[in-house]
């Protein structure tokens, strides 16, 4: 079993995951803090980290740099399943690229973040941040949610075995998704079916293997996005 650092408070466990991974730490690694004071979130956002939330990194080390794009969308089915054990808990959608959904609020969220050497994949630090009985922010574009409203007698202990019994696979995983990953994503997809503002306006129709966004545009194609924030009409980019 790969090692667990546990930590009352740090700054970032992402940024510990990566001062493990540079001195040699192996695949599957995991940081998990009680508290971070400077969580982040994608595209540089803060992530608010307060106690009662399930805050963690896990060390990817592939060996080669085959389906790295697609590793935030298994990492979020990985979860999705996770919390898929615990009774009461209503089903888990998946926004891509990175978002955990329940309804029309955000529970969690995924950030991969990849180190290189030259031309060669080193490690992918990927974070995990799921609101179990924490705090929620507040003035944040998407609705947050927490398990403690479905089940209040969570705690963040419980749902870190049945998650890291999930990503133990993606350690070293180095593929393009799968046809079965691909299904139960569709399973999941929250926003199949939505229009869409940015980052292309249209209608989200799925994911593709390469974990691309499916858009179909106001004339009837259908484009491949790989990157951007995704917003809906109406809210704020």
């Amino acid at each position: 079993m790969s090692a667990i650092h546990r930590f009352h408070r740090l700054s970032s466990t992402q940024d510990e995951l990566h001062r493990l991974a540079a001195v040699g730490a192996a695949a599957g690694t995991v940081v998990v803090a009680a508290e971070q004071e400077a969580g982040r979130g994608s595209r540089g956002r803060h992530w608010a980290s307060p106690l009662g939330g399930l805050w963690l990194s896990f060390l990817c080390r592939p060996p080669r740099p085959v389906g790295v794009e697609v590793l935030s969308l298994r990492v979020g089915l990985a979860a999705a399943e996770a919390l898929g054990q615990f009774g009461g808990l209503p089903p888990v959608a998946l926004k891509w690229p990175n978002d955990l959904m329940v309804g029309d609020r955000k529970i969690g969220g995924i950030l991969g973040e990849a180190r290189w050497q030259g031309d060669s994949l080193a490690w992918i630090a990927v974070g995990v941040g799921i609101n179990v009985r924490n705090p929620l922010p507040a003035a944040v574009r998407t609705p947050p949610g927490r398990l403690a409203e479905w089940r209040p007698d969570l705690e963040p202990e419980q749902v870190l075995g049945p998650l890291l019994a999930r990503l133990a696979p993606l350690a070293a995983s180095a593929s393009g998704l799968t046809s079965a990953e691909m299904e139960a994503f569709g399973r999941r997809d929250w926003l199949a079916g939505r229009e869409l503002a940015a980052p292309v306006q249209g209608f989200a129709t799925g994911i593709a293997e390469d974990g691309s966004l499916l858009v179909r545009l106001p004339d009837g194609r259908t484009v491949g996005v790989s990157s951007g924030s995704v917003v809906l009409p109406g809210e704020a980019a």
